[in-house]
């Protein structure tokens, strides 16, 4: 690698050499007690993800109880900053941890380091989401005939990202607009518009635009589809292992599913932004940012 440096008594560059070298360390084998205390820690953690896996769920149990001793639609800005970088720091810490396991189960995954994958193919994990998504909503609504959901994606298009988290992400606006359709036309409609999901690829980021003609949404509810537990659908109570699966989740109700999303997405250096027309439908898009220079956000 060379610097060009300026001495005070020169008034040109001269270039400055550094050396860089490197040594192929090859894999030893481990001392059993070393050994045995990985495996042992590992184990540790796999027992406190696990504890940890309906927080989301109780968190937003006392958020409904909070609001109703309160007696308030919407939680305030306190409780909206704190359940952010709470979430966010969830979303860190279960990333580490997961990571750590999957690194010390000596299992070989082609093209995965840990649990990020370094050739995520979009396309599958879209229509992983939309396949789940029209599962939910068919059985939600009791649907003969279901929306049907258009995929445009460049063939082959991948990148390196965690398809748990691009998956979640998808799913949840897909649910967004497969609700807003349905309700919007009635459960017993002959021919719902197709929802549009588009992916198209740039230098710095992917974005992936979600369209539907659900009827949109009026400019002043816009900053409140953010907010934690706002929702205009009744809030049900849920499974306590409703995040485990898609299949346990709820088509709408209780106001995460955006902002938990964005979370995701500007976890990684990207967002999640919303355009709406009202009385014609919404415009959601998601923005992934293929730069691996963003540092963790947590502040």
């Amino acid at each position: 690698m060379t610097q060009y440096e300026q001495p005070k008594s020169a008034t040109h560059w001269i270039p400055s050499i550094q050396h860089r070298y490197h040594y192929d360390v090859k894999p030893t084998e481990l001392p059993v007690e070393v050994s045995e205390y990985n495996r042992s820690f590992v184990r540790t953690l796999e027992t406190i993800k696990r504890r940890h896996d309906p927080v989301v769920t109780t968190l937003a149990q006392g958020v409904v109880e909070y609001k109703k001793l309160r007696g308030r639609k919407n939680i305030d800005n306190p409780v909206q900053h704190f359940l952010d970088r709470f979430y966010l720091s969830r979303i860190g810490i279960r990333m580490l941890i997961g990571q750590q396991i999957e690194l010390n189960q000596q299992r070989k995954h082609k093209d995965f380091v840990g649990i990020i994958c370094t050739k995520t193919r979009i396309g599958e994990v879209v229509q992983e989401a939309i396949d789940n998504a029209r599962f939910i909503c068919g059985d939600y609504y009791m649907l003969m005939s279901v929306p049907e959901i258009e995929l445009h994606c460049p063939k082959d298009l991948e990148f390196m990202y965690v398809p748990s988290h691009l998956h979640h992400m998808v799913f949840e606006l897909l649910k967004n607009s497969l609700r807003a359709v349905v309700e919007l036309y009635g459960d017993e409609a002959d021919n719902y518009p197709p929802i549009k999901v588009v992916v198209a690829e740039g230098n710095e980021d992917i974005t992936i635009k979600v369209s539907d003609e659900g009827g949109g949404i009026p400019r002043s509810a816009i900053d409140q589809v953010w907010t934690y537990m706002y929702t205009t659908a009744q809030t049900p109570m849920l499974d306590p292992d409703f995040d485990q699966s898609d299949f346990k989740a709820p088509l709408a109700g209780f106001g995460y599913g955006l902002p938990l999303s964005r979370l995701y997405a500007r976890y990684f250096g990207g967002d999640l932004k919303l355009i709406s027309m009202e009385g014609y439908g919404t415009d959601a898009y998601l923005h992934l940012s293929r730069l691996s220079d963003n540092e963790e956000p947590l502040a």
